[in-house]
This record gives structure tokens, sequence and C-alpha cells, in this order.
């Protein structure tokens, strides 16, 4: 596997700091000591400029070339999940209740590597901009960092980020052009009747009718769209009552919905509405729903995917598949992509437990690919002349 020598020569690096994230994780803005970690590994690799604080917690460096030229993003999440560590290893989480069971560990890791890399070289014209964030999993870190104005803030003309994905094989790579993760909505609806005794139904206003009519009409909402659209409306939650000689004075419905058009995002959420208001009409109850817009779909774009994708070769030779199937699953770097054209690409992890699953570890085997990709994205985007 064609990595740089360098990078190859830091594996063991990578899997030190990694096993250290690893091993104290923290969740959505409350990155502070993976924060410190990171800016003190960019300042000792001679990065130019480490800018802290950003988005919270997120950090962010600055590595002049060798000459001048415009500024390339890349980014690497840190933020690990409330979930418990089951993966075994001797580097397993040391707070209960939290785990990078994503592999955030593992990004900010390749990161690093590439960073302390692209420091030492500076083979290339312009400035290689690190962003390590936080709040992937819950928060939309990402979108902070738009608006707190990092693409003007550092100029950047494109960006690009790297996942591992479970399922393939090791040193493979995956992209497409177009939408590659999901935008990602939830709703949660109340349905409000009048309690009462069990045996005298006509004294009260059972709402849960209009909660089990509301679940089978938004179970079949996929249905009304088009079949191209690759729309999904998930029901998640049904909570209504607390023993059987009571009505319940509330039910409650919740769930996710998951799309790549904007057209059919609004389209569902305006059918979910309108699905929540006739059941509570038909049955008399009242119904307060809240629909809450999460992240939007990560959309590649076309030129920089096909770059990508050409600098990925270079690094695994033909193990890149340009055509992956877009996931449903959410992403934060969406809005990265929003504000400035690049690529988010897939990192093979090999055939271990899915992300989000308390067994998941991330693959130090795949480190020197990915910070590989990072950095000879940077030296093939801004060649020095």
């Amino acid at each position: 596997m064609p990595v740089i020598n360098r990078i190859a020569a830091l594996a063991p690096d990578m899997a030190g700091w990694r096993r250290h994230l690893h091993a104290h994780p923290e969740i959505g803005f409350d990155c502070h000591e993976t924060a410190r970690f990171v800016a003190a590994q960019l300042r000792a690799f001679g990065v130019d400029e480490v800018h802290e604080g950003i988005a919270r917690t997120g950090v962010v460096g600055v590595i002049q070339g060798r000459a001048a030229g415009p500024a390339l993003g890349l980014r690497a999440d840190m933020d690990a999940l409330p979930m418990p560590d089951e993966s075994g290893a001797d580097w397993s989480s040391t707070v209960a209740g939290r785990a990078h069971a994503c592999g955030h560990d593992g990004h900010t890791a390749m990161l690093l590597g590439a960073a302390k890399y692209l420091a030492e070289t500076r083979n290339f014209a312009g400035r290689a901009v690190v962003i390590f964030q936080p709040a992937e999993e819950d928060g939309g870190g990402g979108g902070v960092m738009v608006e707190e104005g990092v693409p003007d803030r550092f100029e950047l003309r494109e960006v690009y980020a790297l996942h591992n994905r479970p399922g393939l094989p090791v040193g493979h790579v995956a992209t497409r052009a177009g939408p590659i993760m999901a935008a990602v909505d939830d709703y949660r609806v109340t349905f409000r009747g009048k309690g009462g005794h069990a045996a005298r139904p006509h004294e009260a206003l059972d709402p849960i009718p209009a909660a089990l009519a509301a679940a089978q009409a938004l179970r079949a909402l996929p249905s009304e769209a088009d079949p191209r659209a690759e729309l999904r409306i998930a029901l998640t939650q049904v909570q209504a009552g607390t023993t059987t000689n009571v009505i319940p004075g509330t039910a409650m419905l919740a769930g996710t919905v998951r799309s790549f058009d904007p057209h059919w995002r609004d389209w569902a959420e305006d059918r979910v509405r309108a699905v929540i208001e006739g059941a509570a009409a038909a049955h008399g109850v009242t119904a307060d729903l809240a629909y809450d817009r999460w992240y939007p779909a990560t959309v590649n774009h076309p030129r920089e995917t096909a770059f990508a994708a050409e600098v990925a070769r270079d690094i695994v030779g033909d193990a890149v598949d340009t055509e992956t199937e877009p996931s449903m699953g959410a992403e934060d770097f969406a809005y990265l992509l929003e504000a400035r054209p690049g690529a988010y690409l897939l990192v093979g992890q090999g055939e271990t437990p899915m992300c989000h699953h308390p067994a998941y570890d991330f693959n130090d085997e795949i480190a020197p690919v990915g910070a590989s990709l990072y950095a000879r994205l940077v030296e093939r985007a801004l060649p020095v002349e």
C-alpha cells in the first residue's frame, strides 16, 4: 500500500495519540482536554498558527507552504458518544458512559499525522488549514464553525474530510459526487386528551387512538413520495400510559426523517404536520408537535470529488470506489460543503463492528492511509511551481 514513507513511520505515534484520546473521550462541545491535547501537538510540530476556542473547543492550525497560494481545509471531528465502551481494548474508555465508538479519535490522529508531515516538509504553495471540530455527533459543531466564519477567516478555497467505514476493506476508499450522506430531521408529538378510569371512558378523552392513527399514517407516508426520492420517515418512539386500568392524559410519538433532496425534505415536514393535525382533529384531542431540522444533506462537489478520487488512487491504486451508495446517516461536514466546494471520503476500516456499536474500536492500521490522503490532497491541490 503506497502510503507516504514518512507518514508510515508515524504510525506508532498516530496509534499512541489515538489510544490516548480513546481512553479519555469527551462529548459534544465539551472537548476541552481533547482540544488542549491537539493544540499542544500542533505547537510541538511547528505549525505556524494555532487558533483555539472556535465553536467553543474547536482548534484550527495553519501551516504555511514554501510559497504563497490559496488555502485548503482539512477537517477531523473530535467528539465521542454518550454510550458504554465494550471494545475490550487495553485503551478502553476511562470515563463511564462515554466511548469513541465512531472513530473520531482515529480521524483526529490521522489529521495530526498529516499536520506533522506537512509542517516538516511544506512541499506545497499556499496554506494547509487543519480543522479539529467538536460536536459532530450532536450539536452541529461544523455549522457553528461556519457561523463563526472559519471559511472566510482562513480564506478556504476548498475543504475535505475523511471518515472510517466498517465493512469496507482496509485500504479501500469510497466516495461519490452529489449527496453522500442524508439530511436529518426529528419530530416529537404529544397528543393531549383527558385522563380517567379505564372503566369509565365516557368521562375521559383517550389520546391513544389519535397516536395510533398518526403512527400508521406516518409509516405510510414514504409510499406517497416519488419512489426515487430516497426518503425515510421512521417512527422510533411510542409512549403512553403507566398501568392497565388508567386512560392516560397524553400519548407521545417521535421519530426521524432522512432525505437527500431539499424538495422532499420540505414535503416530508409538510406531510408529517398534516398527519399529526389530522389525527388530532379526527379524535378530538390536541397535539403539540416539535419538528426540528438538523444537518442538511452532505453533498460532494463533482470537480473536487473527482480530484480527491484521483489523489486516493495515487495512494491505494485501484481500490477507489467513486459510485458508493449514499448513506441515510448524517454528517455535519455538510455545513462546510455548503460554504465551500469539497468532498467527503470514506476509508475502509475492515470487518469490524459498525460505528456506534459498543464494541467498535478504530483500526489503527488505516491511519497511515488516511493521513497520506489528507497530506496528498494538499500537495496535489497546491503544487509548488
